[in-house]
């Protein structure tokens, strides 16, 4: 058995087990500007009873040295990913003194040295279970202690951890920080940041209630924090949460801290809440960015509540807190900010995300079956986020508003800080709402698959609403006509539906929208007229909601096969250079380029590429200078000239400072430009350098090394295969700027001759890279044949691979066969 992969069984085992009282870690991280220095010191002391007489801690790092129990010396009994404990009393106080592994890739303690000022700056990032790889801990989630974090590091370093600093001891070269211990929490969201990071600080308060609020970046990135937008949006959310919950903010501080090479979107570590530095623009930024970084915002607050305040039992329970979240964080925008259409993009994008997952041979219910760690590394996907959200959206309209908050403000009140399981929820929405909420979990949360909505019309003029799959639905259908030069809804049906048919009786319409207002969690499909009604006026449609919902539609028939592609596309050029909704614009513009690449025919591809790129140019002759849609086709021009070099002269133009008036072309759109250009062809090595000094950033670094693997030669892209797999110096992002630089462009005729050869070296990589790393390898350097055999005879041949691997490889042939099905459908 590997020992590093935790199961459900055996920690249910130990929590029965041990109660911790309390933990206290001591790091010393003093000497981690030098290079040379591969490990930091970690001391945990954890006081602890147990009814066991033995039992195990878990760390993954460079050594264990030294550990005593209850005062007594053991010899460490380490093996890589636990420690044995032995000699157990009722009432035990542990040491551990240990030497932990500066991370490259993103897991345990990440170190990264800005290139733009040669600064280090450190920082943690531990869910699901790398929390063992900075601490000896008992990693799982219900077992919470209070945490007392003591960290050594250098003068002048910002040091933060959870809990504001009580001690502060410090000399000319180092200092000692001591933060208040923790309110019982999980080891998963404990957190610690250390190094010259730029600090802002502000304030919110409520009644008697005052917090510290605080957002942080490193210094170079210090001019593009926006910090005053971010904490309005953080006082807006805290003022939102409180009322909605009644249950005040408990976590004593607000931080937020902006980092490099994060490989997620945000992390709710309470009161040092951690996010990606794409979340801030080096120059030019949409709204649609804003909106989403406000979203991740209140994402991660609502897991103040849900997740961190109750958490779950086991990570079968997931959905308990991102689901929440997820629904949270486009409730909260839409109700506490001056994003007021959060559901607009959620309708038309996050639930794309859900319906793609749901539709995969390893889909699964919201409520899932996660028997160990890397099943829960997996499950962080669109089912438990987006599908969990829209089922709670759904069950909003289902048992009310209020109902719902008020089910929540109990379930918080009943359970803080303990951990729970959906009957715990469950019970609390069925005592307020009066309703047995078991049918509605068995039909939403305890199965897979969605439903398909769709009008058919009998011969004697009857027409009835037929479901696939069918579940319980509340909606409404909405009826659309013609005023003037607008499409407005002119009528609404509202009803709940459950049988595979269901008679309606619906008036004559241009446009009918199954699911309008999005209330259930289900594809829509158009009846002919209507989609005839789209295709020539969709961008008339006055509601922007209503062309989500109408943009999801058209995107989920392409995907499964039909509504052809090429139809797809032509809605596409018509309507989206008139579409005024930047979230709605920004996902149309990456769907047609999907579309592009991988539905059309091979035979129509540079037909429609062509088409495709021309819209794009001329989209952004047309845009307002200096508006969000301008910046868009912008983008959407680069990413188009990877694959068609036809405005490759124009590009140059733009990087030589001759762009659209209003087009602020700041770092990263030069490199999108450049890379462009440098994968047809049309830059050099010496052009890639050139930019590369004008941007001396740790962003401008990894960009350049993109550019450099994606130049058209089959050296240049054989180097980057080369290093993806072999280079274990890379950290998480320039790992994926090899694996992007060795695909770009879609150049199989360059990089086909690795076909078999990714499928001789993934078990290897699995076995030997950390999880984050080996799954970028496996999904990032799939290749995307024209059979289904190499992958067929893999999964064959290696039925007894880890359950993880398999379900990556298994998820990217259902992308492959769905990609070779939709163009073989295609007339």
């Amino acid at each position: 058995m590997d020992t590093a992969n935790l199961t459900r069984e055996e920690t249910a085992a130990r929590s029965a087990a041990v109660v911790v009282n309390s933990i206290r870690v001591e790091l010393d991280l003093t000497a981690a500007a030098d290079p040379g220095t591969t490990g930091f010191p970690t001391v945990t002391t954890i006081d602890f009873a147990s009814s066991s007489r033995e039992t195990w801690l878990d760390f993954i790092g460079e050594s264990v040295n030294r550990v005593t129990v209850n005062g007594v010396e053991q010899t460490p009994r380490h093996d890589g990913a636990r420690i044995a404990l032995q000699g157990l009393a009722s009432r035990n106080v542990v040491v551990v003194e240990a030497v932990g592994a500066y991370s490259r890739s993103g897991e345990g303690l990440h170190r990264f040295v800005d290139p733009a000022d040669g600064e280090t700056y450190l920082y943690t990032q531990y869910e699901p279970a790398d929390s063992r790889r900075v601490m000896a801990c008992f990693e799982q989630p219900d077992i919470k202690a209070p945490y007392t974090f003591v960290v050594h590091a250098p003068a002048g370093w910002e040091v933060l951890s959870n809990q504001a600093v009580v001690g502060r001891e410090s000399t000319d070269e180092r200092q000692r920080v001591e933060f208040a211990p923790t309110l019982p929490i999980s080891s998963y969201i404990t957190a610690v940041a250390a190094g010259p990071y730029a600090r802002v600080e502000g304030e919110w308060s409520r009644e008697d209630q005052r917090i510290a609020l605080g957002v942080f970046a490193r210094r170079s990135l210090a001019p593009y924090l926006e910090s005053e937008e971010i904490l309005d949006v953080t006082r807006q959310g805290l003022d939102f949460f409180t009322e909605a919950f009644a249950y005040p903010y408990p976590w004593g501080k607000y931080d937020q801290i902006f980092l490099p090479e994060y490989n997620l979107g945000a992390m709710e570590n309470p009161g040092l809440v951690t996010f990606t530095e794409a979340y801030l623009s080096r120059g030019a930024a949409t709204d649609a960015q804003r909106a989403a970084r406000a979203n991740t915002i209140l994402h991660e607050m609502a897991h103040m509540w849900f997740g961190d305040l109750v958490t779950m039992r086991w990570w079968d329970d997931l959905w308990l807190k991102e689901s929440f979240a997820d629904y949270m964080g486009a409730h909260a925008s839409a109700a506490a900010t001056r994003f007021t259409d959060a559901w607009v993009k959620f309708a038309a994008n996050r639930k794309a995300w859900a319906y793609q997952q749901d539709q995969l041979p390893t889909t699964h219910p919201i409520v899932a079956d996660i028997p160990d760690l890397e099943a829960a590394k997996l499950n962080f996907d669109g089912i438990t986020y987006a599908k969990g959200a829209a089922v709670l959206k759904q069950l909003v309209a289902f048992v009310g508003e209020d109902a719902f908050f008020e089910g929540a403000r109990r379930y918080f009140a009943a359970h803080a800080f303990g951990n729970t399981t959906l009957d715990d929820l469950l019970a609390q929405l069925s005592a307020v709402s009066g309703r047995d909420m078991s049918d509605w979990s068995q039909a939403w949360l305890e199965t897979t698959g969605m439903s398909t909505l769709a009008l058919e019309e009998a011969a004697d003029g009857t027409v009835e609403l037929v479901q696939t799959d069918p579940r319980p639905h509340r909606l409404r259908i909405g009826l659309y006509g013609r005023e003037g030069n607008r499409i407005v809804r002119q009528q609404q049906v509202s009803l709940d539906i459950a049988a595979p048919r269901t008679l309606v009786d619906l008036d004559p319409a241009e446009l009918v929208i199954l699911n309008d207002d999005d209330l259930t969690y289900a594809k829509a499909r158009l009846d002919e007229r209507s989609l005839r009604t789209v295709e020539a006026s969709l961008s008339a449609v006055e509601d922007p909601l209503a062309r989500a919902l109408l943009w999801s539609s058209l995107w989920n028939s392409t995907r499964d096969g039909e509504l052809d592609a090429s139809r797809y596309l032509a809605v596409a050029r018509a309507h989206a250079p008139s579409e005024s909704n930047i979230g709605l614009l920004t996902g149309v513009i990456a769907n047609a380029a999907y579309a592009v690449r991988h539905f059309v025919r091979d035979e129509r591809r540079a037909q429609e590429q062509r088409a495709w790129t021309e819209t794009a140019w001329a989209a952004l002759q047309s845009a307002d200078a200096g508006s969000d849609a301008q910046l868009s086709w912008a983008r959407a021009l680069a990413g188009a000239s990877a694959y068609d070099d036809l405005h490759s002269a124009d590009l140059r133009e733009i990087l030589d400072g001759a762009a659209p008036e209003g087009l602020t072309v700041d770092p990263d759109l030069r490199w999108q430009l450049l890379t462009a250009l440098a994968t047809t062809g049309h830059a050099t090595v010496e052009d890639i350098e050139a930019e590369a000094a004008r941007d001396a950033t740790g962003s401008g670094r990894t960009a350049a090394r993109r550019a450099l693997a994606s130049r058209p030669d089959a050296d240049v892209r054989r180097a980057a295969w080369d290093v993806a797999w072999d280079d274990l110096t890379l950290s998480n992002d320039h790992l994926d700027a090899e694996i992007a630089g060795f695909r770009a462009g879609g150049r199989r005729d360059l990089i086909s001759a690795f076909d078999a050869a990714y499928f001789a070296r993934i078990g290897a990589v699995w076995s030997s890279r950390s999880i984050e790393l080996a799954r970028r390898l496996v999904i990032g350097l799939f290749p995307a044949t024209d059979s289904l055999a190499l992958v067929d005879t893999w999964l064959a041949e290696n039925e007894t691979a880890p359950a993880a691997l398999r379900r990556i490889v298994i998820e990217q042939r259902d992308h492959l066969a769905r990609e070779l099905r939709v163009r073989g459908a295609q007339r």
